[in-house]
């Protein structure tokens, strides 16, 4: 069972690639999420199994509802040790380019990254850029995981797949699927994870460690944000959410506590768009949602440095808090009425 979108030219590529034993490097986007995390350490996992020499170079060091995954504790983080982290990822002969399109998402492994002459990319993002020599990309995949079961199949190795690597693709499947709730999960999406299940993944466990990990001051944050910091525009349909750079440090923020945050807005009964603005540094970070076939791609596209998928997007602002939702309310009629109701 594999995907129709992986195309046999560039798997017969790969095949040739990994003939014989190589030094692989597998990295990331940027404050990786359960996608990134899945899809990464579960190729690494399998490329060792292939017997390759592998090794999971991250950008960052990802959340601590994510830090369980099977593979983590061998990963190298960008900002913990950069030399090593590049040093690893110069010195192989393939990088996985995994969960991202394109070299400026890589953060501090940027310059790294342009300077490799051999890399694959396995994405499902839009607009991807020719950074890499070989490309498995498709937009209609709900998750890289996904892509990544599907390459594993296509390179007939579906047999290395241990409950390990099962537990990391099933992973990053359920987080970017929002638990198969997606307008993106198809049937084959459930075919992947019944496979994956199959193989040993306990949903359960896997759920749990994701979604039932928040700390104390998580849930105040949210409870703050919900309470305080929520405008609902029920003509327009669209709820905003912002926080300042103050209100996350009073609430002890760390990485990952807003995951999900932007979610709630599209609870709220006729709501078809949710944004999150929150002050991340000399930056606004930009968190959009949305319903049926209101592009939010595109908006952070246009105007927010950003893009991502039809239905979840992200993008930054230089301008300050209240300039950039002042910014983006101002585009919402135009935009609304020009795609549809």
């Amino acid at each position: 069972m594999g995907s129709p979108s992986i195309s046999e030219e560039a798997i017969a590529e790969l095949k040739q690639l990994l003939a014989g034993p190589k030094g692989v490097v597998c990295t990331t986007h940027f404050n990786p999420d359960g996608d990134a995390m899945g899809s990464t350490l579960g190729l690494v996992q399998a490329l060792r199994k292939l017997g390759h020499d592998a090794h999971a170079v991250l950008p960052n060091i990802p959340p601590g509802f994510l830090q369980w995954m099977p593979g983590y504790a061998q990963a190298v983080a960008a900002d913990k040790d950069i030399e090593r982290a590049e040093e690893l990822l110069l010195a192989s002969d393939v990088l996985f380019c995994l969960d991202h399109n394109t070299p400026d998402r890589v953060g501090p492994l940027q310059q790294a990254l342009e300077r490799h002459p051999l890399k694959v990319m396995v994405d499902h993002h839009q607009d991807p850029s020719d950074m890499a020599t070989i490309m498995f990309s498709d937009t209609a995949s709900g998750s890289t995981a996904q892509l990544v079961f599907d390459l594993l199949v296509a390179l007939g190795a579906k047999h290395v797949i241990d409950t390990e690597i099962a537990t990391c693709l099933y992973t990053g499947i359920m987080t970017d699927s929002g638990s198969f709730r997606f307008g993106s999960t198809t049937a084959h999406t459930h075919r992947v994870a019944a496979e994956l299940l199959e193989s040993g993944v306990r949903p359960d466990q896997v759920y749990n460690a994701v979604m039932d990990n928040s700390s104390e001051q998580r849930l105040r944050l949210l409870g703050h944000a919900l309470s305080n910091r929520l405008d609902v525009i029920p003509d327009l349909g669209v709820a905003i959410m912002a926080l300042s750079a103050q209100e996350l440090k009073d609430h002890g923020f760390k990485l990952g506590d807003t995951e999900g945050f932007v979610n709630y807005g599209l609870g709220i009964r006729n709501i078809r768009l949710s944004a999150l603005f929150m002050e991340a540094g000399e930056i606004v970070k930009i968190s959009l949602r949305s319903i049926g076939d209101l592009p939010v791609d595109l908006l952070a596209r246009t105007h927010f440095l950003g893009g991502g998928h039809r239905n979840a997007a992200g993008g930054r602002s230089e301008e300050s808090l209240d300039a950039t939702i002042e910014r983006f309310r101002s585009l919402l009629p135009d935009f609304l009425n020009e795609h549809g109701p």
